[in-house]
């Protein structure tokens, strides 16, 4: 059997392509040596599990430490503190026996009452294991922000009070691994946050380590893998395209390569790849919303997620928050870059976001309005033709439209999105230009031979027209083109529609601009 591209769980190098992944956390080592306590966080399916089992397998071949990485993620269901300390030794001393030799096993968890965790406190089960083992302990402890607040309070209180007495007497060096930062969690009470939060309570930490997603070189060195066992290649403008969609997250890396190979050409190893499959596969991924692109999707529920996504799509500026942590919340979920301007981080990221936000209207739009039938002629997209529709059918159902829509102030952006899409549906394609701060969503409407582009912009003021014309005229000599469609949408909701709804032909810099009003 052939190696494939992983999707789902850690990678195992005996049947998953696998770059190697120590070289992307260089420090640990160091840490690991200085006895230290430190945390590791990155987006979820970033590749921390994958690290984390390559440098235990790579420490205990080394023969100086008892490595042992454990998840805990069990733990989050317990029913008290007790329960979930048993469920966490428990974990400890079954991954030791599979990992570990007899002599460096922690001792049993026997339970001589049931649901009795008989070591009292997680840290005297720690304790006990170290003054045991002949080898200092280096322990990595996985998925650790899936425990309760209280949960993780109290283990790493525990690890703070045998900190001292390491590593004769508690482990050597001990990692809590997550999608969070550990200083982001505070113990909360009823609905208030309180003091003191969780980073304070663990300053033993030396550094806190942001897992980056792959570089160019990492993805190239996958794909080589496959190359070199089935001689099928990943040619550099296939290649370059991945990682543009991509910019290197490795989930999605896999995913979209074994959507091609696995998927569209049913391991065919002799079929060649092209541009082609790799549209066809991030359209399916984003089609289908595989748990990574669904729970990152679901997180849109959230408030903090929903103002910081919703000023990305209208190019609004944030403002502050309590310490940037809306901001910090979701760069740690992988769903923003971490450099202004703050943009989704990828443009899967970018095109599943809003589509997901907006697929509602895109399936209800009155038939009538919708029938494709009406915009294209001989193969070709009438924008002209569709915008009218559009501008038409604001003026009679916009507001009723968005009454109860969450993403409010977004959702005229979205609706045009979505009528768009409806129209152009799978013979053409979307590209977004999102960015806080922006002032505007950059579009550019593939169809086909044809290619529309289209600026989309809240009117909040009476600058909006001229920073608007001046905005697509830079984005069309940008693009190569001499024309260009400039959408303000009139957010001052005394002004009736009939003064809302208008069209003009406008020449800015040279570019011709068709300006309409909604």
């Amino acid at each position: 059997m052939n190696r494939f591209f992983n999707t789902a769980g850690h990678c195992k190098p005996e049947i998953h392509y696998k770059v190697d992944p120590l070289p992307r956390l260089p420090i640990v080592k160091h840490l690991i040596e200085g006895q230290h306590y430190f945390v590791i966080h990155a987006p979820r399916q970033t590749g921390k599990t994958t690290y984390l089992y390559a440098l235990m397998n790579r420490l205990n071949s080394e023969g100086k430490y008892s490595a042992l990485t454990v998840n805990v993620q069990a733990a989050a269901s317990a029913r008290d503190s007790e329960h979930a300390m048993m469920i966490v030794a428990t974990a400890i001393f079954r991954q030791a026996r599979l990992r570990l030799p007899e002599s460096e096993w922690p001792l049993p968890v026997e339970k001589p009452k049931p649901d009795v965790f008989p070591f009292g406190q997680i840290g005297d089960y720690l304790a006990a294991w170290a003054e045991k083992n002949p080898k200092p302990i280096v322990l990595f402890i996985d998925e650790a922000d899936f425990l309760t607040e209280d949960m993780l309070q109290t283990i790493i209180r525990q690890l703070r009070a045998g900190f001292e007495v390491r590593p004769e007497g508690f482990p050597h060096s001990v990692a809590l691994v997550g999608l969070r930062d550990v200083r982001d969690y505070k113990v909360r009470t009823c609905s208030e946050w309180e003091q003191p939060d969780i980073g304070s309570l663990f300053n033993i930490k030396t550094k806190s380590l942001f897992m980056e997603g792959f570089l160019l070189s990492d993805m190239e060195a996958l794909l080589d893998q496959h190359t070199a066992e089935t001689g099928q290649e990943f040619d550099p403008a296939v290649r370059n395209e991945i990682f543009r969609l991509t910019q290197g997250q490795p989930w999605l890396v896999n995913a979209l390569a074994n959507q091609i190979v696995a998927e569209i050409l049913e391991n065919d190893f002799r079929q060649k790849i092209t541009l082609a499959h790799v549209t066809q596969a991030k359209e399916e991924l984003i089609l289908r919303r595989d748990p990574h692109l669904d729970s990152l999707i679901n997180k849109l529920r959230e408030p903090a997620v929903k103002t910081v996504a919703e000023a990305i799509i209208c190019g609004n500026a944030l403002l502050p928050d309590s310490f940037g942590n809306d901001l910090a919340y979701l760069r740690d979920l992988g769903m923003i870059t971490g450099k202004a301007p703050v943009k989704f981080a990828n443009p899967v990221y970018s095109e599943s976001i809003p589509r997901a936000l907006n697929y509602a209207w895109q399936v209800s739009f009155n038939p009538d309005i919708a029938d494709q039938t009406r915009y294209i002629r001989g193969g070709h997209l009438n924008m002209d033709a569709l915008l009218s529709v559009f501008q038409k059918s604001c003026s009679r159902n916009m507001d009723i439209w968005l009454e109860n829509f969450d993403f409010r102030e977004a959702g005229r952006l979205l609706m045009l999105m979505a009528f768009i899409q409806r129209i152009v549906d799978s013979d053409g394609m979307i590209e977004r230009e999102m960015a806080m701060g922006s002032g505007r969503c950059d579009m550019t409407v593939t169809f086909r031979s044809d290619r529309f582009l289209l600026e989309l912009k809240l009117q909040r003021d009476r600058y909006g027209e001229e920073d608007g014309l001046k905005q697509i005229a830079a984005y069309i000599d940008r693009m190569g083109s001499d024309h260009g469609y400039l959408i303000l949408f009139e957010t001052n909701s005394e002004i009736p529609w009939e003064k809302r709804i208008y069209r003009k032909e406008v020449s800015q810099e040279g570019k011709r601009i068709t300006l309409l009003g909604m």
